[in-house]
């Protein structure tokens, strides 16, 4: 492997790690830094594009916590993360999450990315999410 690609690899890691812990601590314009001008992604087979649109799906999380108060803590959790490099400029990758809060594992699933590089940034092209389960406690009004 050459040493371009294990750069690539290790930003891609890192692109993931600072969504989750960005968007756990409400840093939602951190979170949008993420993501490249032009982005989507799919929540619930809905499709957001652009950050305006993007971002909506972090704040209205917020305003949907059941109960009407945010939790004590929201922790997401990434694992198997599988990256399949395009080239250079891009990429894609597979990784299944879990989340936990107040209640313990709220909710869990997986994203599938695409990756490209935006101002020499490993960026979000595309990302995909799918829940496949849900605590019947779950806090997130999923």
């Amino acid at each position: 492997m050459e040493q371009w690609e294990i750069n690539a690899r290790e930003s891609i890691r890192d692109l993931v790690a600072r969504y989750n812990s960005n968007g756990d601590a409400g840093r939602f314009a951190q979170v949008m830094e993420l993501f490249a001008p032009d982005a989507a992604m799919e929540v619930n087979d809905l499709v957001y594009r652009g950050h305006d649109e993007i971002i909506t799906i972090f704040t209205g999380a917020r305003q949907q916590v059941r109960g009407g108060s945010a939790p004590s803590f929201v922790r997401h959790f990434g694992a198997t993360h599988q990256i399949d490099i395009i080239d250079a400029q891009s990429a894609s990758g597979r990784l299944y999450f879990a989340v936990l809060s107040s209640i313990g594992l709220d909710h869990w699933g997986r994203y599938t990315d695409h990756y490209r590089v935006v101002d020499g940034f490993w960026r979000f092209a595309h990302r995909r999410v799918v829940v496949d389960g849900q605590s019947p406690d779950s806090i997130m009004g999923l």
